[in-house]
């Protein structure tokens, strides 16, 4: 059902914990169906790369996984370049996930765009990428939970609301 990869990130996550003062911030999901992700990161201005990256998630195995490894993909890249990332790109890293388990994957996507929109509203002085705001504004409509066939059965709560 899921990869050794996918193990391997629930079992052993990495960057796990929260970033004091962070440059971003990123709060995504829905606390009635109990998938919350939260991601900090902190930026080098100068070259704005993100130096560091960390996670707290609130979710089954599979929403940790993805977290753990949305971390080890973005740390190091540009602001520019983790903005490209895309719930894709984690779950061809995880070697795959469920369909029931793709919705993960899109929160993770939400969140790094999140904590990305954070930081450019703190630093007024920095010019955002036009793609930001499509971005987010995409991903602030998409419900995780009907991601290409993600399963609205996998959360009665959601089909609920």
């Amino acid at each position: 059902m899921y990869s050794d990869k996918v193990l391997e990130h629930f079992r052993n996550p990495r960057n796990v914990g929260e970033l004091e003062d962070a440059d971003g911030v990123g709060d995504v999901g829905n606390p009635k169906c109990g998938d919350m992700m939260r991601i900090t990161i902190k930026v080098d201005e100068a070259t704005d790369r993100i130096t560091d990256i960390r996670f707290k998630t609130f979710g089954c195995g599979a929403a940790v996984a993805v977290s753990s490894m949305l971390t080890e993909l973005v740390k190091g890249k540009t602001l520019a370049e983790a903005l490209e990332l895309d719930n894709r790109a984690v779950v061809e890293e995880l070697g795959g996930l469920p369909p029931v388990k793709l919705h993960c994957s899109v929160l993770g996507e939400q969140g790094i765009a999140a904590a990305l929109k954070d930081y450019y509203e703190k630093h007024p002085d920095k010019t955002p990428p036009a793609r930001l705001e499509e971005k987010t504004k995409y991903l602030d409509a998409v419900d995780p939970h009907s991601w290409e066939g993600g399963a609205e059965e996998a959360c009665a709560v959601c089909e609920e609301e």
